[in-house]
């Protein structure tokens, strides 16, 4: 019991800014809003709004903030990189955050400085690593330093709020309050606990197809949750390939996604795997 006690309560107390205690709060106000909505009444339109909206959301998350903010997986235009900044807003993603965190998880891997592992507790990998990832500011915008010298993205970093705010308005103003609850709230919470499943459930599993210097590992349930994202393994062996499931068989719909934003010429130079890290397997 004490072992599951010190998991759940693993960091120590630190204080808290306003834009953390701002995003506590609208964690728990978020998961209340289907609740209610069940109460109050839902329709199946607001559960294929949801659908829809998990369905963007994964690639943005996946291909936006991860595959090209973080690892620049691939290139595009600074018009495209700009929609894709906005996409990510729409579940609260800032992508120079997004990218100075993710850069130092890949950097300290479940080690201490680490700003998600599952080793620091299950509370701080999964929620708490949002509200107080242990860094200042200035040292994951030293992190993000190839994002900030756009100014459209550092206004958005600055006011992150923005865009979720405008569309949860519209969703609100097209279908009501069922729609806002079940199809807005009930897809950023989808959205939410796919990504934290994927830093606590990849880096605790035992299918390691690769050496890695962390407990990183691959997860065909939380691919096939968050449409490739579960690769983890593969990922951390060679992070900057577009393509996190390596092989056929590796369910990765937002690298399939991708190829055919390239054939379009919207972004081109998506990164592949290599031959020789491929099959650079653990004997």
């Amino acid at each position: 019991m004490s072992q599951t006690l010190t998991s759940f309560i693993a960091q120590p107390k630190k204080r808290l800014n306003s834009r953390q205690i701002t995003f506590l709060i609208f964690v728990v106000c978020l998961h209340t809003l289907p609740v209610v909505a069940i109460f109050t009444g839902m329709r199946m339109v607001d559960g294929l709004v949801c659908i829809g909206f998990s369905l963007v959301y994964a690639f943005g998350l996946g291909g936006c903030l991860h595959r090209y903010f973080a690892h620049r997986a691939f290139k595009t235009s600074r018009v495209f990189q700009f929609f894709m900044c906005l996409l990510t807003g729409m579940t609260f993603g800032d992508p120079i955050w997004f990218a100075g965190k993710h850069r130092i998880h890949h950097k300290y891997s479940d080690t201490t400085r680490d700003v998600h592992s599952p080793k620091q507790g299950f509370w701080f990998c999964w929620f708490g690593s949002v509200a107080d990832e242990g860094y200042p500011e200035s040292e994951i915008l030293k992190h993000a330093a190839d994002f900030t010298c756009f100014p459209e993205l550092m206004w958005m970093h600055r006011n992150y709020w923005v865009t979720p705010l405008v569309v949860g308005i519209i969703t609100f103003l097209i279908g009501g309050f069922s729609m806002f609850a079940v199809g807005y709230g009930g897809s950023i919470i989808i959205a939410l606990h796919g990504a934290s499943g994927i830093n606590y459930f990849c880096h605790k599993g035992r299918n390691r197809r690769y050496e890695t210097s962390d407990g990183s590992t691959n997860s065909w349930v939380m691919a096939l949750i968050t449409f490739g994202e579960g690769w983890h393994n593969n990922h951390h062996h060679y992070p900057n390939t577009a393509r996190a499931g390596f092989f056929w068989w590796e369910w990765d719909p937002v690298f399939y996604t991708l190829k055919v934003l390239s054939w379009t010429g919207m972004v081109w130079d998506v990164r592949g795997v290599p031959a020789r890290v491929k099959y650079n397997l653990i004997e």
